[in-house]
């Protein structure tokens, strides 16, 4: 079985967030932060050295592979900030299609930055990934398992 690669760190998310030298890029992720905390109720944690994350699920899937995930969160890469929503929720290309200027994966959006995309409609992205994963991962499963460790 491959080892999880990303997990949640005790390193500090503001020690993140001061690296960012790009002011613009520092602030859309104070924004970010305090979107994706009202979507989660949860606070920001760093998942490995460079995803902001939020809350957590656990998955298996049919082969047996298992772990841990954030439920939603983002990373500063150079030419863009990663948006990770895994959610597979019906009106997903719908919302995407209202976004604005972005790229998208199975489970990452891609902002160049905030200013070309429409908030309101990130935070329904959000919500609506977030409760997808809260349904299929029920969040009690996640913390018994975390508990065990």
């Amino acid at each position: 079985m491959p080892e999880q690669k990303t997990e949640p760190t005790g390193a500090s998310v503001r020690t993140y967030l001061a690296a960012i030298e790009d002011e613009v890029r520092r602030a859309d992720c104070e924004t970010l932060i305090k979107l994706m905390r009202k979507v989660t109720g949860e606070p920001p944690k760093m998942w490995g050295p460079t995803i902001v994350g939020f809350g957590s699920y656990h998955y298996r899937y049919d082969s047996g592979h298992e772990g841990d995930e954030c439920l939603v969160g983002f990373s500063s890469r150079k030419p863009d900030i990663s948006l990770y929503f895994m959610g597979a929720f019906a009106e997903r290309e719908a919302l995407l299609a209202k976004l604005g200027r972005h790229k998208a994966g199975k489970g990452c959006v891609y902002v160049r930055r905030l200013a070309d995309i429409d908030l309101k409609v990130l935070e329904t992205y959000a919500r609506r990934a977030v409760a997808d994963l809260r349904k299929r991962y029920p969040a009690r499963a996640a913390k018994a398992r975390r508990a065990a460790s």
